[in-house]
This record gives structure tokens, sequence and C-alpha cells, in this order.
């Protein structure tokens, strides 16, 4: 699975900023973070985001954003190691903070800064 989707969705800069979201979060937090954009297969969105998620090098360790801007849908999928970091109320902020900056025509920023809430709060996380 691509990190970073190629394609016209996507300037390479813009590119560059998720890649780097994911590098930091990764270090930061120990944890392999993965972005999907596209249309996501399965019956509805979580279905699909979860069947993405099982097909990740160490799913346990993994957390996977899936945005399908066309269906406009957003999925935050946690393995049962990421989970202990990355809670449900960390995701539904960084789902928040990517839906207003979708809304505000900015897909790359909203993922980067998406990426960068997951990372930091796994990192907090990992601290305690």
């Amino acid at each position: 699975m691509a990190r970073v989707p190629a394609g016209e969705a996507f300037t390479e800069r813009e590119a560059e900023d998720i890649r780097r979201a994911l590098r930091v979060a990764e270090q930061v937090s120990g944890l392999a973070f993965s972005v999907y954009v596209g249309n996501v297969p399965g019956e509805d969105a979580r279905s699909g985001a979860r069947e993405l998620h099982a097909q990740l090098p160490d799913p346990a360790r993994s957390v996977l954003l899936t945005i399908d801007p066309g269906a406009r849908t957003i999925e935050v999928v946690t393995g049962s190691e990421a989970v202990r970091r990355v809670d449900d109320r960390s995701c539904s902020l960084a789902t928040m903070s990517m839906s207003s900056a979708f809304a505000g025509g900015d897909l790359a920023g909203g993922i980067a800064e998406g990426v960068r809430m997951l990372g930091d709060h796994a990192h907090s996380s990992r601290r305690r």
C-alpha cells in the first residue's frame, strides 16, 4: 500500500509534507503510520479501512488513516498495540481537525495535521 498516493491528488511539496509528518509521527511514537487516500474498498468505509489495515506489514503496531474525498469519509484504524496509545478520543480530535481543513480546501494540510496530532498523542502516551 502506498504511504502517500501518487498522481494528481497532491503536489510534490504536499506529498513531502505528508511524508514528513508520517516520519516524525513514527519516530516520536515508535508506531507505524500510513495514509490511504481514494476510494475505500468494501461494504462501508469502516470495514474497508479495516481490510486495508490488515494488509499492512505490522498491523498490531500500525495506525492507518483512510480518506475518501468522494464519499467524504475519514477513518482511523489502530492495531492491537497501537490502540493502547492512540485512543478513541485522540482519533476523534484528529478527525475533526482534518474535516475542518478539508472543508477549507486543504486536503494535504489536513492529513499532515491529523498524522501529527496522532503521533503527538502516541508520544505523550508512550512516556507515561
